[in-house]
């Protein structure tokens, strides 16, 4: 008997960090994963509303026989990625990395403050980069590992008022493609997966004044889910996707070609 395609994708016997992971897309991902049998490691960043969505996360994976644990980290903190790297290594070595946390402060680009600039490249750049230098070394020794950065339409199209995080999520793909040029060979892939407008808590507001306009630029002619991201974050993850590296993968329906 020819052997199940649908085997490559399964995740047995690994283990997956995703950041943000408590809602939406980062959770979403999350369940996914663990569905294919890996173990997950639910990361947030520490508040106590937080806490409680992450733990919700874990006990849902739990309930379907998976294994998953939270850890806390506020990646606006000094050492935040290594620290969480260090927790989530002593619970088991970490395979997949999925990098989805991050923070955007919508605000002209003239007068952004110190503060918000600081904050939003310490979330969405620094402790990244640290999760990246702390766990990546240890996939190429084992020969085998996944990192998928999280990006953005706002890499390709920034909003005017998003120039901090546009700009975060365009220097992130540049990374994709650096490390996947230095990886590849070690049986490491590093792939971007960008999201377009993805209906979520954190732009509910922004869609209920521009999400009209917004579907009528959108070829598939809806706003996405954050399981519309599931597919693209499966393949990237799996075996089934080992031969893609160094990819700009765009979930947008269409937004980008329009």
């Amino acid at each position: 008997m020819s052997p199940n395609p649908l085997d490559r994708f399964r995740l047995d016997n690994r283990t997956a960090l995703v950041t943000g992971a408590r809602r939406e897309i980062g959770r979403a991902i999350a369940l996914a994963l663990a569905g294919v049998g890996a173990r997950l490691a639910i990361h947030h960043a520490g508040t106590a509303e937080e806490a409680r969505d992450a733990d919700a996360v874990v006990r849902e994976i739990g309930q379907s026989g998976g294994t998953a644990r939270a850890f806390a980290a506020d990646f606006a903190e000094d050492d935040a990625g290594r620290r969480l790297a260090d927790a989530v290594s002593a619970w088991a070595p970490v395979d997949i990395l999925v990098l989805n946390a991050s923070i955007e402060i919508h605000e002209a680009w003239d007068s952004i403050p110190r503060g918000h600039f600081d904050r939003q490249v310490a979330v969405n750049l620094r402790s990244p980069l640290e999760l990246m230098q702390a766990l990546v070394p240890a996939m190429t020794e084992r020969g085998w590992g996944r990192v998928v950065t999280i990006g953005s339409v706002q890499q390709e199209r920034p909003h005017p008022q998003m120039l901090v995080y546009a700009g975060a999520k365009a220097a992130q793909l540049n990374w994709a493609w650096n490390l996947a040029r230095q990886l590849g060979g070690r049986g490491v892939t590093v792939n971007n997966l960008a999201p377009g407008a993805i209906l979520t808590a954190r732009n509910k507001t922004q869609m209920a004044s521009e999400g009209a306009a917004l579907v009528q630029r959108i070829p598939a002619g809806r706003l996405g889910t954050p399981d519309d991201l599931v597919g693209a974050a499966l393949l990237l993850c799996s075996d089934a996707g080992a031969y893609i590296n160094g990819a700009n993968l765009f979930v947008d329906g269409g937004r980008v070609v329009a």
